[in-house]
């Protein structure tokens, strides 16, 4: 790896890449990588993706939800080696080192977040950083996790997600047109949720394009 080579940021679906694939133009060389959600789909996205790229970095990005009371929606947190670059210039940026936990199904309630608080002691959940992170920590790759934090641990999201989605982790637009047809009232949460992940977004993209643009040091 040589500083020509690009830091490689993975995003599990489109709507989170958005803001940053905005500014990805004016930074150094850089990648975007859109996995899929959960374990098996980033693993199976990053290991193709790595077959033919050598990124000196990579960032697993995206949405997280908090566990730990004090992570508000909109808190940057991040997951690095304690010694690398990428801390302090995370930290000045305003993100807080944290404690992730990657789970096989969205945490959708204030009660089930709870119960992966008090049996991980993670700080945020999220569903595919521990799949990236642990295939590059096996071909030796630099890796950290860079996400900001769309609903807090006392929050229940609009609607279950987990009722919406295929088994490959895709939505389902005609189950969600269903649940919405069901529960009419779902709607507007989920417009006012989607206005907040927009703009936690464009947070998000900032403190990436701050850190692709700070000196990169060995991680």
């Amino acid at each position: 790896m040589t500083s020509a080579d690009p830091v490689l940021v993975c995003f599990a679906v489109q709507e989170e890449s958005r803001h940053f694939r905005k500014l990805a133009p004016g930074l150094p060389p850089c990648e975007i990588l859109v996995t899929g959600i959960g374990r098996r789909n980033a693993e199976s996205s990053l290991g193709r993706a790595l077959a033919t790229l050598s990124p000196r970095l990579v960032v697993s990005s995206g949405f997280a939800g908090g566990l730990n009371p004090q992570l508000t929606a909109g808190v940057v947190a991040f997951d690095a080696p304690a010694d690398s670059w990428l801390v302090p210039v995370l930290r000045s940026a305003g993100a807080v080192s944290v404690r992730f936990h990657c789970a096989e199904r969205i945490a959708s309630t204030a009660a089930e977040k709870l119960g992966l608080s008090r049996t991980t002691n993670a700080d945020a959940v999220d569903m595919e950083s521990a799949a990236i992170r642990g295939l590059c920590a096996a071909r030796n790759i630099p890796s950290a996790t860079v996400r900001i934090i769309s609903d807090a641990a006392d929050e229940d999201l609009a609607l279950d997600f987990n009722r919406v989605m295929t088994p490959e982790a895709e939505l389902d637009y005609f189950k969600l047109a269903w649940a919405l047809a069901k529960s009419p009232a779902t709607l507007p949460k989920l417009w006012k949720f989607r206005g907040r992940i927009d703009a936690i977004g464009a947070r998000l993209a900032q403190v990436l394009a701050d850190v692709l643009k700070a000196p990169m040091l060995p991680v």
